[in-house]
């Protein structure tokens, strides 16, 4: 029960990053450098005040590895959402960390049975049904960036499986993440835009859909295996577009539908018990 909340309340978090994002950057309330800063540093600061409130120091010792896959994260994240929805945007990012998942998962000698083979197939056939071209289809640049997001994040995601002490972890990732977004910030200066709203949307997913969030699932993923945690954020796609379509106004386009019955279908055989 414990690890089913961890997951929920992770994967709620990972949809509302996408509709803030994409609330603030395809309104023009902030623009993509700004708002990813304050993300980042927002993330950071009430990840430290909960270091501070546990009143525990921050354990182990690591590299920088996991700051520079979240910050190239969050870089591609943020830009790929000037370009394209928050729906499909969701659904581009999780089918490639599905991909990178497996694939390591694959090279360290973990073996998902044929029904699960058949689950997670069925979940890229919905990342390929979205992709495919036609009327539809997603802007190639802002879908371009979103994969490469989604590579990064499932790169961040399999170094969290390692080590202890989640909440320190991340803190640690998340004040290098803003040490290293600072040059991305610097060569935007020219064009930078605040408005309150924006700022309090970047608060928003900054503290509470990444921050927290992303302790709760480095809680959670020690109990995943790297092919099972990769379909699971699956479903985070099915969420995003639902509320995109209530709070954002963004269509559910036929090939939008398809593509996240395909994946509804994958992560079910993926998760149901034999």
């Amino acid at each position: 029960m414990r690890l089913v909340f961890l997951i929920t309340a992770t994967l709620v978090g990972f949809s509302s990053n996408s509709l803030l994002t994409r609330g603030a950057l395809g309104s023009d309330l902030l623009d993509p450098a700004s708002f990813m800063m304050i993300r980042l540093a927002s993330g950071a600061a009430t990840l430290a005040l909960l270091v501070r409130l546990r009143g525990q120091p921050v354990s182990g010792r690591e590299s920088w590895t996991s700051a520079v896959w979240l910050v190239a994260y969050a870089v591609a994240f943020t830009l790929s959402y000037v370009r394209i929805g928050a729906a499909i945007g969701a659904l581009l990012l999780f089918g490639a960390v599905q991909v990178t998942m497996i694939g390591a998962g694959l090279v360290g000698g973990e073996r998902p049975s044929p029904l699960h083979w058949i689950g997670a197939g069925l979940a890229f056939l919905g990342l390929v049904v979205l992709t495919l071209p036609g009327l539809t289809a997603p802007d190639p640049a802002g879908a371009a960036l979103m994969l490469a997001a989604g590579v990064s994040w499932g790169a961040y995601s399999l170094a969290g499986r390692r080590g202890t002490d989640p909440l320190g972890r991340t803190m640690r990732n998340f004040v290098r993440a803003t040490i290293l977004g600072i040059p991305f910030l610097a060569i935007s200066w020219s064009s930078l835009t605040l408005t309150t709203p924006g700022v309090l949307l970047a608060l928003a997913s900054g503290s509470l859909a990444s921050g927290v969030a992303y302790t709760l699932w480095y809680r959670a993923l020690p109990s995943l295996a790297a092919w099972r945690a990769a379909v699971i954020q699956l479903i985070v796609p099915i969420l995003t577009a639902i509320a995109a379509a209530v709070l954002l106004d963004e269509a559910l386009t036929p090939r939008l539908a398809a593509a996240t019955a395909l994946v509804a279908a994958g992560v079910w055989l993926t998760v149901r018990k034999r």
